[in-house]
């Protein structure tokens, strides 16, 4: 009764870490990426003038997030001891060159779409997830499981459809550049979720030896990138004119490498079904916070397709519950033939 009590209080703290952690960095990228920043400029006339610019620096955002995690997962494997991690470098290339184009286009995407159309989307990582296990992984899946993809399809159509008299932005298209952007993201998710599974299969590796590996590499990657493209010095002037985004950055990152920490537990104590309900519930609240907070407000249409973009990821996380409690009841009673023998 004691330990079932202390499981449920521990459950509870990290579903807390996880909800305040990302719910957090949800409002507080929103406020990065969709910020106004103003500075004082002089003219050509010596006369003192007030510029608005916008936060674009998309590969300094992520390349921040990337350190910080490393550094999390770094700490946390010489806190215990681990096992050796064997697996191929190559491997790990490949997830952090998927991973970081993911986080990228996910990222990019949101100077030109709403923060609630981002966190819907990339709600829809099961559709990649299913289509890249049926051609690379050769998997099988139920009729039910294809309904509730099915669902969440029609839920992002009805999101992410326009009204042509208020898409100012895309002339009015009805799918426009952080659409495609966000497709790029769920693809990107979709390979490095394949990739991983073949890690987990061949290695088998710790959560935290995967996550210091990939920030790792993605981070090696972002500098490279940063230094070719010239974004280095570029972020580096914005943030000598916006000092505060170097905080915002850092306390950004921060929460994310927390809310990965407390995933993780909850992934190695209680399995991949609580983390799906936990991550999902907030992705929901982080949706009514960005109207509440930032005033993105949304139609009947949008509310309804989102609506169906949960209703479908809350009933594949039940299914699989059920599926999953099928599976211990049959080893189960193998286990009773077996000692009957």
């Amino acid at each position: 009764m004691l330990k079932m009590e202390k499981n449920t209080n521990k459950f509870v703290i990290c579903a807390l870490g996880v909800f305040v952690s990302y719910f957090y960095f949800g409002i507080l990228q929103e406020k990065v990426t969709k910020g106004i920043y103003s500075y004082e400029s002089i003219d050509e006339n010596g006369e003192k003038t007030m510029k608005q610019e916008k936060f674009t620096y998309v590969l300094a955002l992520v390349f921040i997030q990337c350190i910080i995690n490393y550094i999390v997962a770094y700490g946390m494997l010489h806190i215990g001891s681990q096992k050796e991690d064997k697996t191929s470098k190559i491997y790990y290339i490949s997830i952090s060159t998927t991973y970081l184009l993911a986080m990228v286009a996910s990222n990019m995407a949101l100077q030109w779409i709403p923060y609630p159309t981002q966190v819907v989307g990339k709600s829809a990582k099961p559709i990649p997830v299913m289509i890249f296990g049926v051609l690379l992984g050769r998997k099988s899946y139920t009729l039910r499981k294809y309904f509730f993809v099915l669902l969440i399809v029609i839920g992002m159509v009805l999101f992410m459809l326009k009204d042509k008299t208020s898409s100012k932005v895309d002339n009015g298209t009805t799918f426009g550049i952080g659409e495609i952007l966000l497709i790029l993201s769920l693809t990107m998710d979709g390979l490095t979720g394949a990739v991983q599974e073949r890690v987990r299969a061949e290695s088998s590796p710790s959560g935290h030896q995967m996550m210091k590996a990939t920030n790792g590499y993605s981070s090696v990657l972002l500098l490279i990138a940063l230094v070719v493209t010239g974004e280095a010095l570029s972020f580096s002037s914005f943030a000598h004119r916006h000092p505060t985004i170097i905080y915002n950055l850092l306390t950004l990152g921060l929460t994310q490498a927390v809310g990965q920490l407390f995933l993780y537990v909850m992934v190695s104590e209680y399995g991949p079904l609580a983390v799906s309900i936990v991550t999902t519930t907030r992705k929901c609240f982080t949706v009514l916070a960005s109207v509440i907070f930032f005033g993105n407000t949304l139609n009947s249409r949008q509310w309804f397709g989102a609506s169906a973009v949960f209703a479908g990821l809350f009933l594949d996380i039940f299914y699989s519950k059920g599926k999953g409690v099928v599976k211990k009841k049959e080893k189960e009673e193998g286990a009773k033939l077996s000692n009957s023998k």
